[in-house]
């Protein structure tokens, strides 16, 4: 099911990008024709000038009709119906394109009645450090003598220029769909890797778990037995395999469970617990294993309660103070003390262990993560599953080392819940 959906926001996020893309090509597309129109607007009322300031030299009216005619998108020829000297033309060709802002280069030829041909007039560019000279042929019209022919070179490229926001607008697009899809391509890689490596370790510990509860059986039944019982050294050996045999039972059913929160998350159900019943059965189960730990709770409160999973915070509290006696070089000495700041009920775990250094201390909550210089066996997965249960609950925790010695574990649970 949540694969389905995962697939439906993939698809349709592709979709919105695809699809806003095609509409900001279009977009420009458009944008391009009515920039394309409005240069032909400027160029045939620039020209239409040019043929009146012409006419007028001669003291002629300009004919009713249009004398300006589009042969191509950057090609015009303007009638002008009588003789004309280039460089005039050329002055107010000059003055007209600049006079309605069409600032791009511009070539010009005049037909000659003489030759009856076009002769090709100037090259004229914006840049005065520009030379450019053009073998651009001029054909000839009919039923016309007295005529200019105007060609703009660069149309296209005054019009994408005219287009710049739109283009980059565009790449914009662009790139952020191949992000988009190199994003989903990699989510996809990272996702098909954390279902092998799940599917790897669930194999592997179900393999584990297989013989080792086969050593086990084999091992309570071999400690009852007299001849073992009657040899002191024998049933040394033989107890040291089923305590090692069920720590290492123990991890394998952190590992499975770590893998089972990743695939899916993990189920609270909520109830009014009381704090103090709880740290107290859980220092009373870690004093049987661990002989000569102090364990102190100190509360300035006899009664404290919070809206909670029990089952979840008992092994939370397990785990953070296991965690503090197995990382610690000389007698633990451990210290919860509960008290309300703020609207939170604070929640601190004080040791005396080995301590953590800065630049580790903000990592021990990260899954599979240990310290460095830690040579106590574990896979550092107790403090990735408090963390995890926090979280769920929205409380805060963190650590912070001592000023002499060990860390504190602080949780802020909202004294509301």
């Amino acid at each position: 099911m949540k694969i389905n959906k995962l697939n439906s926001i993939i698809l349709l996020g592709f979709i919105a990008i695809i699809g806003i893309l095609v509409a900001q090509l279009l977009w420009t597309k458009e944008a391009f024709n009515i920039e394309e129109k409005k240069f032909s607007q400027k160029a045939h009322i620039a020209l239409i000038e040019v043929a009146k300031k012409l006419y007028q030299s001669t003291n002629r009216e300009l004919p009713f009709e249009n004398p300006v005619r589009k042969i191509s998108n950057d090609y015009y020829i303007v009638n002008i119906d009588n003789d004309f000297d280039p460089a005039i033309l050329e002055f107010y060709l000059k003055t007209e394109f600049k006079k309605i802002n069409l600032t791009t280069d511009f070539e010009y030829a005049v037909y000659n009645c003489q030759s009856e041909e076009m002769i090709y007039g100037n090259y004229v560019s914006l840049d005065a450090n520009t030379k450019k000279q053009s073998t651009v042929y001029f054909p000839k019209h009919k039923n016309l003598v007295y005529y200019f022919a105007i060609r703009f070179p660069n149309e296209t490229n005054y019009l994408f220029s005219s287009l710049r926001f739109w283009f980059v607008l565009s790449l914009a697009l662009i790139v952020i769909l191949l992000i988009y899809v190199y994003s989903i391509y990699t989510l996809i890689q990272q996702k098909k890797y954390s279902e092998l490596q799940r599917d790897f370790i669930n194999n592997m510990t179900h393999e584990f778990k297989t013989p080792l509860s086969s050593i086990l059986i084999a091992s309570n039944y071999l400690i009852k037995q007299e001849p073992i019982i009657q040899n002191e050294r024998l049933e040394k050996y033989t107890q040291s395999i089923i305590v090692q045999g069920n720590k290492l039972n123990q991890h394998i059913e952190k590992i499975l469970n770590v893998a089972k929160w990743d695939h899916s998350p993990l189920e609270l159900s909520k109830e009014k617990i009381a704090v103090l019943p709880i740290l107290n059965d859980v220092i009373e189960n870690i004093e049987l294993k661990n002989q000569g730990i102090a364990i102190v709770i100190e509360s300035d409160s006899k009664a404290v309660y919070i809206h909670a999973d029990l089952f979840h915070f008992t092994n939370l509290v397990y785990n953070l103070i296991d965690n503090s006696i197995k990382y610690c070089a000389e007698k633990p000495s451990i210290i919860i003390r509960i008290s309300t700041e703020n609207n939170f009920i604070k929640l601190e775990f004080i040791d005396n262990g080995i301590g953590i250094s800065n630049n580790e201390i903000s990592y021990i909550y990260d899954k599979f993560y240990r310290i460095s210089s830690n040579e106590v066996n574990g896979f550092g997965l107790g403090l990735y599953y408090v963390k995890k249960v926090c979280n769920l609950n929205h409380w805060k925790i963190k650590a912070t080392n001592n000023p002499t010695q060990g860390i504190t574990q602080t949780i802020l649970i909202p004294s509301k819940s």
